[in-house]
């Protein structure tokens, strides 16, 4: 059976109050020409098929018209789950119904989970649809309230699909989570960490045939070959400048062995870092394509005028501007301690915030008020 693997089209998103829709549909464009050469019998796609719970009109029609080829024009099984990104209770509108059309779209666990099973010649393929869900939601489902991690889950769920079927048969496993060793960027949302960990060990899933994850914006194995992320459709952030991106094809043989290979995406617009002299820049030779989305850092010492208004004149889609730091030792040091702060987790921040504020050290009852208040609002941004 050939697969094919994707996850993390963010479908509405805003980069630099930049919509990327137009990007979007050119690569979604591609992707369609990638199935009908390709030719896969199913196609995974690993969650976030949206950027935020309520995404705007032009994103919905794209992944409306997106499914509707794959479904009416090629005849494929779609396989997809909601991610951190997805509103669960908004994407599963209709999934009852898109089931008879082949196009299989969990967003939520139950208790009578049952895995989508699709035949070859060599037999029965399992496929397990584990959307995004919060430590929190499994301890719920199986009335377990030891569960508080996002590795407990994981292990919980595993537990219960090895209880409900052989593991001597091919499973494929669906999920959108942050896997132990696996490279992050700027562009994903961090996940709860509220009671435990994010991460969840890579060799929980060992007796799966394939692993087919959503998250992280890289393509990348962890640990196993087997074990993969897709990567994003687009580059996201200049965290990702460096990516390659692409589509998984995944050939699975009648004993479970795995022949994998990526079919390269190219952008309309890639993302790319330039720097240099104003009026170097300006010959317009900086960057690799000039309609490219820029990141520029210029090294200028003194006062330019418009250099913004100048350089878009030149290259139209610059996304982020920026002057060389001060070498002066203590603008450094703050640039420093900013870029620190960035990377703290928000009830890290916070707990900062009241120290410099209160000059004292925030008590446990209150900081466990603030990690309920932010996991409330991040259930609240995902629609639930």
């Amino acid at each position: 059976m050939k697969i094919l693997h994707t996850a993390d089209w963010h479908l509405g998103k805003i980069v630099n109050n930049v919509y990327m829709t137009e990007d979007q549909q050119y690569i979604l464009e591609q992707f369609l020409t990638i199935v009908e050469q390709q030719q896969p019998d199913v196609i995974i796609i690993a969650g976030d098929l949206y950027d935020r719970a309520i995404p705007p009109k032009q994103a919905v029609e794209l992944l409306n018209d997106t499914f509707t080829s794959l479904i009416n024009d090629f005849n494929i099984p779609v396989l997809a789950i909601s991610g951190n990104h997805d509103s669960p209770d908004r994407l599963e509108f209709g999934s009852q119904l898109f089931r008879r059309q082949e196009l299989y779209l969990d967003t939520k666990l139950t208790k009578d989970y049952q895995a989508v099973t699709i035949h070859d010649h060599y037999g029965p393929i399992h496929f397990h649809l584990i959307p995004y869900v919060e430590p929190a939601e499994v301890a719920y489902m199986f009335d377990d309230h030891e569960i508080r991690s996002h590795q407990q889950a994981a292990a919980k769920l595993i537990a219960h699909i090895k209880e409900k079927y052989s593991m001597d048969e091919r499973h494929i496993w669906i999920g959108h989570a942050f896997l132990a060793g696996g490279m992050e960027s700027e562009s994903e949302e961090r996940l709860s960490m509220i009671g435990g960990s994010p991460y969840i060990d890579a060799k929980l899933f060992e007796s799966f045939t394939y692993v087919a994850l959503g998250h992280l914006h890289q393509s990348q194995k962890v640990g196993k070959e087997n074990i993969r992320y897709s990567g994003s459709i687009l580059k996201y952030s200049f965290s990702e400048v460096n990516h390659n991106k692409s589509v998984t094809v995944v050939d699975v043989d009648g004993e479970g062995e795995t022949e994998i290979n990526r079919v390269p995406l190219y952008p309309k617009r890639d993302f790319e870092r330039i720097e240099g002299y104003f009026d170097e820049l300006l010959q317009g030779k900086s960057a690799g394509n000039q309609e490219s989305y820029l990141y520029v850092r210029l090294l200028d010492d003194g006062q330019l005028i418009d250099p913004m208004g100048k350089l878009r004149k030149v290259y139209p889609n610059i996304l982020h501007l920026e002057r060389m730091p001060s070498a002066n030792p203590s603008k450094l040091e703050d640039a420093g301690k900013m870029k620190e702060r960035q990377q703290l987790s928000p009830d890290t921040l916070f707990a900062s915030f009241y120290q410099d504020i209160k000059d004292d050290t925030i008590p446990d009852h209150r900081q466990k008020l603030v990690k309920e208040a932010i996991e409330t609002l991040k259930q609240k941004e995902r629609g639930q």
